[in-house]
């Protein structure tokens, strides 16, 4: 790396491009390896400063974000990126209690994967959050919009209207989790439905971080997120979203 900004380039000048925030010379090359001979751009910086600067010439497809950094850490600075980008977040966490992976959840991030990772696992996840962010951009098999209560979810420009017509800001894994509830409608929904349908395949993060993710939606479309009407938690079962669901 030189000095603190490393950048390799694949031959495709449309590739998506990742952004790689890791203090750790060794596992940031490392990263840009990986990331790299997995078909992408890959850049790497060391601080939340340096990513600010970088960020500001340049357009980011998805950040890998190591969760402790020193100075600003990556919970930090995950809450201040959800402020401003919808841009995919894939947490790297050595911690070890769920509570710590949960929190970057909590903060906007949209998968996590726990150091020591595995190589392929990693790239795996990277692909599938790319693959999900840019399902707008997909030209054949367009799905319909959709409303339900007043709302309008729109699968081709993944995007969110409240009933007012104001659009809701929502993460990849927000939008995923919604999208799926209204493909099925009065349907009991399991965690281990919702994860399959939410991350094409690839082995999801833990059950309690679909928890996570349905509590940040019903906090943007609930009348009252602490009594929740459209969203309804089956015991023993999963979640059950209520709406009559309609194309638009």
């Amino acid at each position: 790396m030189q000095g603190a900004l490393a950048t390799h380039k694949t031959a495709a000048s449309t590739t998506a491009h990742i952004l790689v925030i890791e203090d750790d010379g060794d596992i940031a090359n490392m990263l840009v390896e990986l990331i790299t001979e997995g078909g992408f751009q890959a850049t790497a910086v060391k601080s939340g400063t340096e990513m600010d600067r970088f960020m500001r010439r340049h357009g980011v497809d998805l950040i890998v974000l190591d969760a402790m950094l020193p100075g600003e850490d990556g919970f930090s600075i995950c809450r201040r990126l959800r402020a401003s980008t919808i841009t995919p977040i894939l947490m790297l966490t050595a911690l070890g209690e769920d509570i710590d992976r949960i929190l970057g959840l909590e903060l906007g991030a949209d998968d996590y994967v726990t150091k020591p990772f595995n190589s392929r696992e990693l790239l795996a996840r990277i692909k599938s959050l790319l693959r999900r962010a840019s399902y707008g951009n997909r030209t054949s098999d367009r799905p319909t919009a959709m409303t339900f209560a007043g709302w309008r979810i729109d699968p081709v420009s993944r995007k969110l209207h409240d009933p007012q017509g104001v659009e809701i800001f929502m993460t990849t894994a927000e939008f995923d989790i919604l999208l799926a509830f209204c493909a099925n409608p009065g349907e009991v929904m399991t965690r281990e439905h919702l994860l399959s349908l939410t991350h094409a395949g690839t082995a999801g993060p833990v059950q309690r971080s679909v928890d996570v993710h349905v509590s940040r939606v019903r906090q943007k479309i609930e009348p009252n997120a602490k009594e929740p009407s459209l969203i309804k938690t089956v015991r023993l079962g999963g979640y059950l979203f209520t709406p009559t669901v309609e194309k638009a």
